[in-house]
């Protein structure tokens, strides 16, 4: 057969196809690409994650004489920024081809190929057109398979893996109903740039388009949710396709790769040729050239005219903690973080107003609100961080650092745009200021006005009841006994907000959940995935981990369970129940006169926040977890609540707490969707009429 390796998603516009989606190349001797529309600016995603391992080492600066001497800097080799927090893949030299120059299956071939790209664990549930698949990764002596019970579990599960590693989440699902199976996770890691490789299997070349058993087109479902995909049609392209999925997952802004291979394909014996040159001239062509320092010496002049700067800064600064400390060290400006970009600043520096947004602390809304220059580092202007867009930052010159062209000036307009990936940027804008520092006292008015209204405005909730676990003092007292060091992962809902408000992240990759695409279930299937990355075996480092989960969010993948009870991947499962969608609740309260529509989970006929009765409290999840052969607990008293809390994290292996918490507990601060800044709401629970 001719070969054929068909690659979705191609963009026709330079814009998008620098930053996110591989631009069209000319079609080539077994690679042709069949290009579609690009897809519009204001559909790309949240910043998270965003590096490119494409920049030049090197670059030569201050071509202009009339630059300042701060200018005057050459950019450091990129391997000089700092190493990457997390053991770096097996090198390949070391690697060694077990079937030496002899045939072997093309299953075969694609797990070497991910050998070859230091992948050491994956996610992968078997099916009819993915078992050549498994059969031959039982023939891996470096790759661990965690079976997770659901393909969805699998893929958030890889997202887990990746968010807390920095590394690429690798999945693998057969045809059919186990690849759309994928389809949200696929989804979830391109809004929040994650990267990822997904391998699915499909029905044998000649079956496809007959509406086979188990034919999904899947590269068409996928098309606008990955940043590439591929349907291979030769054994030969096999390593060539694998090598440029994992570089495209990883460069310039990361994000999900899907690889769908036939099943006979799987089948076919073939010498692999391992020095296949990727074909992707195009896109590495459009990545971002290492930053200049024109217009970072522009950055800094608008840094010395500002006297109420902030820096609001996005999970494109993950991997550029230190550069990112070190300029604020520097400069003393405060700093705001996105949900995605905790913990790229210690929530613990005096000049860390957390996070910002609808449920952002009113400090760090104000200072963007009073902001005379917002840098933003990282970022994409997300709806649920501005509010009303014409009010956000109305006041400030706008600076715009990101690694993506899509995003600058997509929804805010920059005023300096800055295209470049926000580490090299960083690193070379703090070289300036150590040649030209810049009068940190000139900010001491601007920084004092935000301490007051930090003072005025405090995180709160009520404290004046003995007798109910409030969610919000749940997890302080999980941040005290876990002494702010564990990984945390989260469902989507009030507990995620609550999360991000109360435990507090002194450095990156810590925190773990679903920003842009909010999907529940994501906690516990997540929360495998960073187990599995920091298990303390084999030079990993060892981690605790906690799924902080809502009940409804956490039905959603409970089956995940099974593998943390199997695969013994120590986590931690930290239920706040208040037996509703509570955040969907919240909105009910305040803005459709508390009428319930369908948000209670429990049983109709015996409500638990009515009866109090224990045997109302629906699911019992205590129960639950038993059924998995997993520890668990329920507690509902207050004085019980640290002595739990211990009992979890001193249990070895998986654990399960049901805390019980009032269901009309609301997350504050709230700005209402669409609103601004002016009409933040801090006070008032589900108990009062609005």
């Amino acid at each position: 057969m001719k070969s054929t390796c068909v690659a979705m998603q191609a963009s026709q516009g330079c814009t998008l196809a620098s930053a996110r989606h591989p631009a069209p190349v000319k079609a080539q001797v077994g690679h042709s690409l069949a290009s579609r529309p690009a897809r519009p600016a204001h559909a790309t995603s949240r910043g998270a994650g965003r590096r490119s391992s494409a920049q030049p080492t090197q670059a030569t600066l201050a071509r202009d004489s009339g630059l300042s001497e701060a200018a005057a800097v050459v950019s450091p080799p990129r391997e000089a920024l700092g190493p990457v927090p997390y053991p770096a893949p097996t090198p390949l030299k070391d690697w060694v081809d077990r079937f030496g120059d002899a045939p072997r299956k093309g299953s075969d071939i694609l797990v070497q190929a991910l050998e070859r790209e230091g992948v050491d664990v994956l996610f992968a549930y078997p099916g009819g057109a993915s078992m050549e698949i498994h059969q031959a990764l039982t023939r891996s002596d470096s790759i661990r398979n965690i079976l997770c019970r659901h393909e969805q579990g699998e893929i958030f599960a890889a997202e887990g893996y990746a968010k807390v590693s920095g590394r690429v989440g690798v999945c693998i699902a057969t045809s059919g109903p186990g690849a759309t199976n994928l389809v949200t996770g696929l989804a979830d890691a391109l809004l929040d740039s994650v990267p990822l490789v997904a391998i699915t299997g499909q029905v044998p070349r000649k079956l496809i388009g007959s509406d086979g058993f188990q034919e999904t087109p899947i590269v068409e479902v996928t098309r606008q949710i990955t940043k590439h995909n591929y349907l291979v049609m030769d054994v030969n392209d096999i390593p060539r396709v694998v090598k440029e999925a994992f570089y495209l997952a990883r460069s310039g802004r990361p994000g999900p790769v899907l690889v769908d291979v036939p099943k006979d394909l799987q089948q076919t014996l073939a010498v692999p040729d391992w020095d296949a040159p990727m074909a992707l001239g195009s896109y590495t062509g459009r990545l971002p050239p290492a930053p200049r320092a024109e217009p970072l010496a522009a950055v800094l002049e608008a840094v010395r005219a500002a006297r109420r700067p902030v820096l609001y800064v996005g999970g494109g600064c993950l991997d550029a903690a230190a550069e990112l400390a070190e300029f604020v060290a520097a400069t003393g400006i405060p700093v705001a973080q996105t949900l995605m970009g905790l913990g790229a600043f210690s929530e613990e520096d005096p000049l860390a107003l957390h996070m910002l947004g609808m449920h952002g602390t009113v400090y760090a809304n104000y200072a963007v609100n009073d902001a005379d220059l917002l840098i933003a580092l990282g970022v994409r202007f997300d709806d649920r961080v501005t509010g009303k867009l014409e009010a956000f930052a109305a006041r400030a010159r706008v600076v715009h650092i990101d690694i993506d062209p899509a995003e600058i000036s997509k929804n805010k307009e920059a005023h300096i745009p800055v295209c470049a990936d926000v580490k090299p940027a960083l690193a070379l804008l703090n070289r300036m200021l150590r040649a030209a520092p810049v009068d940190r006292t000139q900010f001491a008015p601007w920084v004092e006005a935000l301490e007051a209204k930090r003072a005025e405005f405090p995180l709160r909730y009520p404290t004046d009841r003995d007798d109910l676990i409030m969610p919000q003092r749940a997890i302080e007292m999980l941040y005290e006994e876990t002494a702010g060091d564990a990984i945390v992962t989260t469902g989507v809902g009030q507990h995620q907000m609550w999360a991000a408000q109360f435990y507090k992240f002194k450095e990156p990759r810590r925190w773990v959940t679903s920003g842009g695409l909010g999907s529940m279930g994501f906690g516990l299937p997540s929360a495998l995935g960073a187990a599995a990355a920091f298990d303390g075996k084999d030079g990993r480092p060892k981690k605790v981990v906690v799924d902080i989960d809502g009940d409804g969010s956490f039905v959603m993948n409970c089956q995940e369970l099974a593998t943390a009870a199997v695969e013994g991947l120590e986590t931690k499962c930290f239920i706040l129940n208040n037996q509703h969608l509570g955040m969907v609740m919240q909105w009910e309260d305040r803005f459709y006169k508390a009428n319930r529509a369908h948000t209670y989970l429990g049983r109709k006929e015996a409500e638990y926040h009515v009866t109090k009765d224990l045997g109302d409290i629906y699911p019992d999840f205590v129960t639950l977890a038993k059924a998995f052969n997993i520890p668990a607990r329920r507690v509902i008293d207050p004085k019980e609540l640290r002595s739990a809390i211990r009992e979890m994290l001193d249990t070895p292996g998986p654990f399960l707490l049901d805390i019980i918490v009032p269901h009309i507990q609301h997350v504050l601060p709230m700005i209402p969707g669409g609103g601004s800044f002016k009409e933040s709401i801090t006070e008032g629970d589900g108990s009062i009429e609005y």
